[in-house]
């Protein structure tokens, strides 16, 4: 009975972690929409939020360090630009053209091509050999895309350039993503906690992003009355303070993310936000007033029949491995530990393990 236990343990502490990323996400997803109403300057922001996250996480890694007694992992500098730099250019231009797109587009349109990421995910996981090819991801593919191109059509409030940019923050989130799972999952480096990976991410992204800042921004903010020729304290404060509540929020949604693939995989993360972005859809056109026609939301469905074959996919995999687990002669509590991985058991890294871990069959 141990092992339907651990799984079961493993399980709602997936659901949790599941949960908690929906709250960080949706909270600052209508955050940046609301932020970018009166804030024309979504880099400026990005970069705001980049430094309050580091700062946080440097804070908990002190609080971690004297709570354990143990010293936190500091790379050295090859490991930081060889390994580190690819992840952080990524994330850095992934959250920037996210945040910079709600200049254009509404939340709904953002968050249908956002959901694509599955897509860029899927591929570069069969690129880094973390996922195994299967004919049906064929499938997947074509309803993804096809929903995609279906919630677009003839819609009112779309945007080119918006929509553009997040097309190409997808894609940078699919090496995101990808590059994340790698960097945390590879144990010599020392980065599982995800305190310690957005603590080495965050000074690279900042100086990523800040070239493009200076280059699209720099100009313009330093002429407005909101900051460097403020006239009145209290408009300063306001921006300071909602900046930083959006630096919270960000510091919170990235120790999410970070802490589900680490216990999952890159793909889970993306899988699960399905159900967050209908919540996000529902709110926008309930609350913002987003229009969405009928074909639109076929669209959104033929999408998330999509991403529900792949759920599918992945469960008959998980089934599998479990059925070959159960007619080893390895005891259920070896089971368990030896299937007690940082991925999630639906990886196939976690399968590579469990069949190494049991190569012995009973006599029938």
């Amino acid at each position: 009975m141990a092992c339907p236990v651990q799984f079961l343990c493993r399980g709602l502490r997936t659901v949790a972690l599941i949960i908690l990323y929906y709250v960080f996400s949706i909270g600052i997803t209508f955050y940046n929409k609301w932020m970018m109403k009166g804030f024309h300057y979504p880099l400026f922001m990005t970069l705001v939020h980049l430094a309050i996250n580091f700062c946080l996480s440097a804070l908990t890694r002190k609080a971690m360090q004297r709570w354990t007694g143990k010293a936190r992992v500091i790379l050295s500098w090859t490991d930081y630009f060889n390994k580190v730099a690819p992840t952080a250019l990524a994330t850095a231009l992934d959250i920037g053209l996210s945040n910079w797109s709600f200049l254009f587009i509404t939340v709904s349109l953002y968050t249908m091509t956002k959901s694509t990421a599955v897509l860029f995910i899927l591929f570069f996981s069969l690129v880094f050999k973390l996922e195994e090819p299967n004919p049906f991801l064929i499938l997947v593919v074509l309803l993804i895309a096809g929903g995609l191109f279906m919630f677009t059509f003839e819609s009112t409030q779309f945007n080119l350039k918006g929509f553009i940019m997040v097309l190409l923050a997808s894609f940078l989130g699919g090496i995101r993503w990808t590059l994340t799972q790698v960097l945390m999952q590879k144990a010599e480096l020392g980065l599982q906690n995800p305190v310690d990976t957005m603590y080495h991410l965050q000074p690279l992204m900042f100086l990523d992003l800040f070239p493009l800042f200076l280059y699209n921004e720099g100009l313009s903010l330093s002429m407005t009355e909101r900051f460097f020729r403020v006239t009145e304290l209290l408009p300063l404060l306001y921006s300071l303070i909602t900046l930083s509540i959006g630096g919270l929020l960000a510091f919170g949604l990235g120790f999410s993310e970070f802490l589900l693939v680490s216990r999952t995989s890159s793909l889970t993360l993306s899988i699960s936000g399905i159900i967050k972005e209908v919540f996000i859809l529902l709110l926008s056109t309930s609350l913002l007033g987003d229009k969405m026609s009928l074909i639109n939301w076929l669209g959104f469905a033929v999408c998330l029949c999509g991403i529900s074959l792949h759920v599918g996919l992945k469960t008959g995999e998980l089934l599998h491995s479990l059925a070959e687990l159960a007619e080893t002669d390895i005891p259920p509590l070896e089971c368990c530990v030896e299937s007690a991985g940082r991925n999630n058991p639906d990886s196939p890294n976690s399968q590579v393990r469990l069949h190494l871990a049991a190569p012995r069959r009973r006599e029938k």
